[in-house]
């Protein structure tokens, strides 16, 4: 593995966040550094290499204080976002994705008559499953919290009815074009879920990236505003992480909440899209 590995930088920054956790976003970056058992220039490479930004500036977006002000800064309405074209079966926002359901008797059946493809990725947040049908990404998972194993039947328990075939080859070219949206190419997504369960999924694809929602907002758009918990859930059933940006929902106090795989992860990914927008 070399240092240009996404799964390389991940586990520096994912340890990174671990130190950062526990010593504050005070620790220097030679106390940083020596923590990690790197020089000082070689974890500001490695560390630049991944996110563009210096470590100092990467601990400021971590912080919850940086969750709050994306909340007052970038907090998306929902509706405008869906009305100005960021939402629909285009170019969706500054990613290439489009998106189709399955239909709620064909849920009800928990997947049976399905082939579901599936293989594990380098990603810039660690080792990724990515599962997927013919018509695109079904599901997407990370291991570094739970490991392989637990994740993959995380994933599959959802559909246990389905047949899952591992052929990493045939899901590259979508799995590249999902954690590497610059190179232009277009990523379906097949949503697989409750038909409440994909409206919340369908409002999360309406949020542009750098920008943040709240669980309410979310309960609002999809008719129903006192549903929070019922929309807390369905966002922790979100099988396409990342992509259906279920990082992007915080609490109304600018709080992170949860995520399914970790919240060191959630953070990260909020870090990381805001050191590309400029945030």
């Amino acid at each position: 593995m070399t240092d240009q590995s996404p799964a390389y930088h991940y586990a520096v920054i994912g340890r990174a966040l671990k130190i950062i956790d526990e010593a504050g976003p005070a620790l220097t970056l030679d106390g940083l550094a020596a923590r990690m058992g790197m020089s000082p220039a070689h974890f500001q490479r490695t560390f630049s290499q991944w996110v563009g930004v210096s470590p100092k500036r990467y601990q400021q977006y971590l912080t919850l204080d940086h969750a709050r002000r994306l909340l007052a800064e970038r907090h998306t309405t929902l509706a405008t976002a869906q009305d100005v074209g960021l939402s629909g079966s285009g170019r969706l926002h500054d990613l290439f994705l489009t998106w189709e359901a399955m239909s709620p008797g064909d849920y009800a059946r928990g997947g049976a008559g399905l082939t579901i493809l599936w293989g594990w990725f380098d990603s810039p947040f660690g080792p990724a499953l990515v599962m997927g049908t013919d018509r695109g990404i079904c599901g997407i998972g990370f291991s570094d919290e739970v490991g392989e194993e637990a994740a993959f039947v995380d994933l599959a328990s959802r559909w246990p009815h389905a047949t899952y075939v591992e052929n990493p080859e045939a899901l590259r070219p979508w799995a590249l074009s999902a954690f590497a949206p610059s190179a232009g190419a277009e990523t379906p997504l097949h949503l697989i879920g409750a038909p409440f369960q994909i409206k919340v999924w369908e409002a999360l694809l309406a949020i542009p990236t750098g920008h943040v929602t709240t669980y309410s907002e979310i309960a609002t758009r999809v008719g129903h505003p006192s549903a929070q918990r019922a929309v807390g859930t369905a966002v922790g059933r979100n099988p396409i992480s990342f992509l259906i940006p279920c990082h992007r929902a915080l609490r109304r106090d600018g709080g992170l909440g949860g995520y399914h795989w970790g919240l060191p992860r959630k953070r990260a990914m909020l870090a990381w899209e805001a050191a590309r927008t400029g945030m």
